[in-house]
């Protein structure tokens, strides 16, 4: 570029010999100084910090927060049952929202509760943690504890939680430490026997220790990028004494630590009484903190997860309400998906009775039914949009066929 023709700051008028840094835009430039000036002038207008309008810098009004009883309401809307865990969640999240607007000299700090959901595959976990991440103000991840590994070994560090917390906070630092974590397949990291373990457990205990630190509220050192691939990179340190976590896991055969321990509670001669009082069918909904303890947990984990709830297994009559109340139901997505080829869908009654008792017999809960409802529909998927029929029953004899061919394929 000639000397006639350098850039000059649009503001200053100063050319990018004589500033550090010149941005350029379409039709004018600026420079670095006239950037903060400009920067400290918003501040003193708009009060506060520049991004005063994010997530970071809104104070928590609790007048416009959702209240427990809105946020199961909302729930509700997408998860049939559950509504014990439904409570929990609802609660905890409301109670985190209060810990974020408490008064900082009053004396009395608020407690994080974090919490951990017990319960059989395809209950909901997952969908709970999913669901009430679109009604929250704050940011929210999801992640799987089963792609950490101890520090030093082939697998991802805990602290990459927090890369992904960052990320959704667009690495606004602020935002990411009020934020909330969902951990799932906390059960897949306990460790093999119940005592400590001898030799290296790199993908269990080794995970849990690690977990510790995030849990209880430290200053946690962030690899912006995640992963030990850029050891030249800056660390971020964040703070997770605000951050709410909560975990679940099917916790697979737990049911038999709960029967052996209500067996020894079961002695003398009200045994039978006793006996008729437990319902064989939920187990799940007697765990305790001892049952995860050995079940191979260690007690530093349990101890800072202190709010333990279950999810029910799934009967016949709560998997037939998920195949159609929710909003976003398998039979409610397949028929939009046969809508936006001008296609009308309908289901008999009998063909989803059909459904439901494939899911049972595949004992995969609520998962199943989508397994089952794909294997029904690829071929009414792949054939539709090319007819020129204009609408389309699922009968029960289409259903079994379309089962039947799947199975013999498989053999």
């Amino acid at each position: 570029m000639t000397g006639k023709h350098k850039n000059r700051c649009s503001f200053c008028g100063r050319t990018e010999e004589e500033v550090a840094l010149m941005l350029t835009g379409m039709n004018g430039c600026i420079c670095d100084d006239c950037v903060r000036q400009a920067e400290q002038m918003v501040r003193d207008n708009l009060g506060g910090d520049v991004h005063s309008k994010s997530s970071s810098d809104t104070s928590i009004n609790l007048d416009e927060l959702p209240k427990p009883r809105d946020i199961k309401a909302f729930l509700d809307q997408y998860v049939i049952g559950q509504d014990s865990a439904k409570r929990y969640l609802s609660v905890a999240v409301y109670n985190h929202y209060k810990r974020l607007a408490q008064p900082e000299d009053d004396g009395v700090e608020i407690e994080k509760s974090n919490i951990i959901m017990v319960g059989p595959t395809g209950t909901g976990k997952t969908l709970l943690a999913r669901t009430i991440a679109k009604q929250l103000k704050v940011p929210f991840t999801i992640v799987d504890a089963t792609i950490f590994t101890e520090a030093g070994y082939v697998g991802e560090d805990v602290e990459s939680i927090l890369t992904r917390l960052l990320q959704v906070a667009d690495y606004d630092v602020t935002a990411t430490e009020r934020g909330i974590v969902f951990i799932d397949e906390i059960d897949k990291i306990a460790r093999k026997q119940d005592n400590p373990s001898i030799t290296r457990d790199v993908s269990g205990e080794g995970v849990q220790q690690g977990l510790l630190k995030l849990l209880e509220g430290s200053i946690v050192n962030v690899p912006p990028k995640g992963g030990r691939k850029h050891p030249d990179q800056d660390y971020i340190h964040v703070d997770t004494r605000n951050i709410l976590f909560i975990c679940g896991g099917a916790f697979d055969g737990i049911e038999r630590k709960i029967a052996q321990r209500l067996n020894t509670h079961v002695v003398g001669y009200d045994s039978v009484q006793n006996q008729q009082r437990i319902d064989t069918k939920n187990l799940m909904k007697y765990i305790v903190p001892q049952d995860l303890k050995s079940f191979g947990l260690i007690p530093e984990i349990i101890g800072r997860l202190p709010v333990l709830t279950h999810l029910d297994p799934l009967d016949r009559d709560a998997l037939r309400r998920i195949l159609t109340e929710p909003k976003n139901s398998l039979v409610k997505q397949q028929i939009k998906l046969f809508a936006m080829d001008g296609i009308k869908l309908s289901f008999e009654d009998e063909a989803l009775d059909y459904i439901v008792d494939k899911a049972i017999e595949y004992k995969l809960g609520a998962r199943g039914l989508r397994s089952i409802m794909e294997t029904i529909m690829i071929e009414a998927q792949y054939n539709a949009p090319s007819k020129k029929e204009k609408e389309f029953t699922i009968t029960r004899q289409y259903a079994e066929e379309q089962i039947t061919k799947s199975e013999k394929m498989k053999e």
